[in-house]
């Protein structure tokens, strides 16, 4: 099995519900030692895709607790 991108790891985290922001994204993207975090998030629409999916995990969270 291939590891995933850093893009991949990126949304997957945002579904997760652990991180809150792109910003805790990005902190952990880099603790995981994912390459060129940056470049990967720093346009707007993955931002904006990423927050989106960070607000639909904490309002599912919300829900189920």
């Amino acid at each position: 099995m291939t590891a995933p991108t850093t893009l991949e790891r990126a949304f997957a985290l945002a579904r997760s519900g652990t991180c809150l922001s792109v910003q805790d994204i990005r902190l952990k993207l880099k603790q995981e030692r994912f390459d060129n975090v940056e470049a990967h998030l720093s346009g707007h629409s993955i931002t904006r895709q990423l927050r989106a999916l960070c607000d639909e995990a904490r309002e599912q969270a919300r829900g189920a607790g």
